[in-house]
């Protein structure tokens, strides 16, 4: 993070330094091309026009030559000048190139003859060649000091902003310290918007502070306002259920009220475990997951009623866990109780094995899009025929994630789900 702003403007830099170089290199070169053309042709020209004027004057002067150009001269009915064969195909005038030899030829028709004009062009081409490399070079090496002085610039710019990320980001969520960021600690280069954004960042590590402290007095405060109502209710409870006078109906319903209590307290215990902060572990005790299953297994099977649905367990090595046992037993009795609400007839089946807990059973199943959702908080696919409120696979999924226990789902419409629950080995 601080040096990845800074190194991506020094790339871009770089980059539009090269192309604006090419471009401009590029352009040169036409542009040398262009009027080398132009000079040569002129010269040429020239050449011609001043023999033609000393010719009229003397039929006998002497032929335009140098090292690097020659000429040739053809006066109507006189073929004692006879041209070279690569003249001899040439039509037009102007200047024009020699197909053999790539030598350029310059031809000047008038009614006193047809004058040409061999040069090579390789001093001109040799000097647009030169002038386009010196401005390559030029460019470049100006373009490299720009860059330079441009990234230090940037960069003396950039760093204040990289440093205060980088004090952010070694902040503690949940006690930000802000004092690191204060006016005077800032780098000397920083600006007045560095000094807003880090008198922006303290404000909100303070808002963040108080936010978490409420949360933590709230999960200290719903700890004990929520047990107290529900450990009188299981007292009374259990001292209604010592007494032998009551009816065998009346003792099924004080058993149902206190199993709904003990579903209560595993209930709240688990938001509060997902409330709690992370490096905060809930109580653990080392126990037999096949307690745990088989106390949940019996617990639904009151839910099926009169259903023709068999509920089996197979115990394949369930391992002993150190961890909270109610979090399991609110993961189980989950996916149990939604196990027994959708099978309304064939079975439920729970397999025990090393790392993890297998629920399947034979119910109605669900749809790749049901699927997709089942895990989101308050979705339910049965919203006409259920009274819940949809949120135990979602607690059941982020407590997986707690724990290290990750849960999934595989369902098909009329084939039943399965759910597996993984324990980490």
């Amino acid at each position: 993070m601080a040096h990845g702003l800074p190194r991506r403007i020094k790339l871009a830099f770089i980059t539009q330094a090269l192309i604006g170089s090419i471009v401009i290199t590029v352009g040169i070169l036409l542009t040398g091309i262009i009027v080398r053309q132009k000079v040569v042709e002129q010269r040429v020209a020239q050449e011609a026009e001043a023999f033609w004027h000393a010719y009229a004057e003397d039929p006998s002067h002497r032929l335009p030559g140098s090292s690097t150009m020659s000429s040739y001269l053809v006066v109507p009915g006189n073929l004692q000048a006879p041209l070279p064969a690569e003249l001899r195909t040439v039509t037009g005038s102007g200047v024009q190139r020699l197909p053999d030899s790539g030598r350029l030829v310059y031809i000047d028709r008038r009614p006193q003859g047809t004058l040409y004009i061999i040069f090579s062009a390789w001093l001109a081409d040799q000097s647009v060649l030169l002038t386009g490399l010196v401005s390559l070079i030029l460019s470049l090496v100006t373009s490299g000091v720009l860059i330079w002085m441009t990234y230090r610039t940037s960069k003396r710019m950039v760093t204040p902003v990289s440093w205060l990320a980088n004090q952010v980001a070694h902040w503690d969520p949940r006690d930000p310290d802000a004092s690191a960021i204060a006016s005077a600690h800032l780098p000397a280069e920083a600006g007045d918007e560095v000094r807003k954004l880090s008198r922006a960042l303290t404000g909100l590590s303070q808002r963040v502070g108080d936010f978490v402290q409420r949360e933590r007095n709230f999960t200290r405060d719903a700890s004990h306002e929520l047990r107290t109502p529900l450990t009188v209710i299981r007292v009374a409870t259990d001292l209604m259920l010592a007494d032998t006078e009551n009816s065998s109906r009346t003792r099924r319903s004080l058993s149902r009220i206190q199993q709904a209590g003990r579903d209560m307290e595993a209930v709240i215990e688990a938001f509060l475990i997902l409330a709690r902060e992370a490096d905060v572990a809930p109580q653990s005790e080392e126990f037999e997951v096949r307690d745990i299953v088989t106390a949940e297994v019996e617990r639904i099977r009151p839910l099926l009623g009169d259903r023709p649905v068999t509920v089996s367990l197979h115990d394949e090595g369930a391992p002993r866990l150190v961890a909270p046992p109610h979090v399991l037993r609110v993961m189980v009795g989950n996916l149990l109780g939604n196990a027994a609400r959708f099978t309304e007839s064939g079975e439920i089946e729970v397999r025990l094995m090393p790392d993890r807990v297998v629920i399947r059973d034979s119910g109605i199943g669900m749809s790749p899009e049901i699927l997709a959702k089942a895990f989101d908080p308050f979705f339910r696919a049965d919203s006409a025929d259920s009274d819940g409120k949809g949120m135990g696979l979602s607690i059941v999924r982020r407590l997986g994630e707690r724990f290290g226990w990750p849960v999934s789902l595989a369902s098909a419409p009329g084939q039943g789900t399965t759910a597996v629950i993984r324990f980490a080995r």
